[in-house]
């Protein structure tokens, strides 16, 4: 298990550690998302917010390719699809606030994870982007139209582009910029000020939030899971995927 969790002040906090870039990988996914539902159906307030944040070597490269190469037939894509469906759901749905703390590279996959959240806390060197046409992929624009506006995240799905935390901070989707040194005080910082109010009204809060959104961000994900499985069919998933892992 390269995810590693430690509770402290009603602060639960969540480390992604799979070097040499942060690849997400099924196991791991499920296993995240487990997590965050199992503190919502908490009934005491052990913990009243979630910190998801990574090891250093990147937030997130987005699904682990060669996993999915190295099963057979479309078994690799499915379970990619499946578990981040449900990890992007946990983190949206969670009864309870989820922070998101992004140094370096958030690409793919830590794109959902990062637009599924209520809070984004990033280092001044961390990037954005969904490299997902060049790997013969589709999903998490979706995610990324909570992050940019929807022509900026066109052009980023378009061409691969990727956007800094300075961007996004513009836009007002990342709360804070900091330096890497910095990242984990001021995250600390955030998760224990909601920490430290009623949690019953927190989770009232956000339930509210939740509720007045205006469209469904699971619903319109899976419409691009979708494409991305008929690009899979196509064999189009495949030969871009090999290239990817050929480089």
């Amino acid at each position: 298990m390269s995810v590693h969790e430690t509770i402290d002040d009603g602060v639960a906090i969540l480390t992604m550690d799979n070097p040499p870039v942060n690849a997400l990988n099924v196991t791991d996914a499920y296993f995240i998302a487990e997590k965050i539902c199992s503190y919502s159906s908490q009934q005491k307030d052990d913990v009243k917010v979630v910190l998801l944040r990574s090891s250093g070597n990147g937030f997130c490269a987005g699904v682990d390719i060669k996993e999915i190469q190295d099963l057979p037939g479309n078994e690799g894509i499915l379970k990619a699809n499946h578990s981040c469906y449900e990890l992007f759901d946990a983190i949206h749905n969670s009864k309870i606030p989820v922070i998101a703390v992004v140094d370096g590279h958030c690409l793919g996959s830590g794109i959902g994870i990062a637009g599924s959240a209520d809070v984004v806390i990033a280092s001044s060197d961390a990037t954005f982007g969904l490299p997902e046409v060049d790997n013969g992929a589709l999903g998490a624009a979706s995610h990324l139209m909570r992050l940019v506006p929807p022509q900026k995240a066109r052009w980023m799905l378009y061409t691969c582009e990727t956007a800094t935390a300075q961007e996004l901070f513009s836009y007002g989707s990342v709360l804070k910029v900091v330096e890497s040194e910095e990242l984990e005080d001021t995250s600390l910082e955030a998760a224990r000020r909601i920490a430290g109010k009623n949690g019953t009204l927190i989770q009232a809060a956000k339930a509210s939030l939740d509720g007045i959104e205006e469209t469904n961000l699971s619903k319109r994900y899976r419409l691009e899971q979708g494409y991305t499985f008929e690009m899979n069919l196509m064999g189009l998933g495949d030969k871009a995927r090999d290239a990817f892992l050929d480089k």
